[in-house]
């Protein structure tokens, strides 16, 4: 039995959890979101916990399991508390500014990087060198975090580019003089 996927989800107050056929609405004082469920798993309301169950032990049907019980718990997190990812951007002359709905990165190219935050998902600025992605998607929140960040990775060398907050950057030695 999967360890993770055996355990029951409890429901805090103020969310309401539905169970159509093989989609459950998860909905809150932040929103709604809904997850499909894959044709082996079973999802049921006990009372105020949502329980998780699978019909054999084959493969595909444990993995399934503790995967569908996550992204219900992370639904039901999402609707109460939302989810946030700090970015921080390191490097001379990198920076970033709120530019009506979007925000405008300075990151050492010949141009600035316009960036829109997509529906569901709020991004805000802390100075000039810190950027928050909120939202209540898990899912929504890192795709963007991940998407701010590829625009300039942080290099071994200096260190410099867009990373997590607290993230450590393994830096490389130069190269040598003679």
């Amino acid at each position: 039995m999967s360890r993770i996927g055996r355990l029951p989800i409890e429901i805090p107050s103020g969310v309401t959890v539905s169970v159509a056929e093989s989609v459950v609405t998860v909905k809150g004082p932040k929103g709604e979101l809904t997850v499909n469920i894959a044709s082996p798993i079973a999802v049921a309301i006990e009372e105020n916990q949502v329980v998780v169950t699978r019909p054999d032990d084959e493969r595909n049907s444990r993995s399934l399991h503790g995967l569908t019980r996550t992204l219900i718990a992370n639904d039901i997190v999402g609707v109460t508390t939302g989810y946030t990812k700090a970015l921080e951007i390191v490097g001379t002359g990198y920076r970033v500014a709120a530019k009506g709905q979007g925000f405008v990165f300075a990151l050492g190219y010949s141009h600035p990087i316009t960036v829109e935050p997509p529906a569901g998902i709020s991004l805000a600025v802390e100075g000039n060198n810190k950027v928050i992605v909120s939202g209540i998607s898990k899912q929504a929140v890192g795709e963007v975090a991940a998407n701010i960040r590829k625009l300039r990775k942080p290099e071994p060398y200096k260190g410099k580019g867009v990373r997590y907050e607290g993230e450590v950057v393994r830096r490389k030695a130069g190269k040598a003089g003679k």
